[in-house]
């Protein structure tokens, strides 16, 4: 079992960490479903809904680096991934 803090810093500490920690973890997860989403669009061809799609989801993505939730690299990474397949459609 988890070794309980005693000192009241360290179980406010805890408290705030737990409480990021879910916050981040919801963030990331709807990041990863509006990718979901977007590759779904590719997948089936459609062009329009693929653009307007990966535009929010490109500002997510913008917003969740300047967090530091994930890496600007990681960020950058998806996004050219995600342009490359959208222009390759067409």
């Amino acid at each position: 079992s988890p070794i309980m803090a005693n000192i009241q810093s360290a179980k406010k500490r805890s408290r705030q960490a737990n409480a990021k920690n879910a916050l981040k973890s919801a963030q990331r997860a709807s990041m990863r479903t509006m990718i979901k989403n977007v590759e779904e669009a590719i997948e089936d061809k459609d062009t329009e809904k693929a653009k307007s799609l990966f535009k929010s989801t490109q500002k997510v993505l913008d917003k969740l680096a300047n967090k530091k939730i994930l890496s600007k690299n990681k960020a950058s990474r998806q996004k050219s991934r995600l342009t490359k397949s959208i222009k390759a459609l067409g």
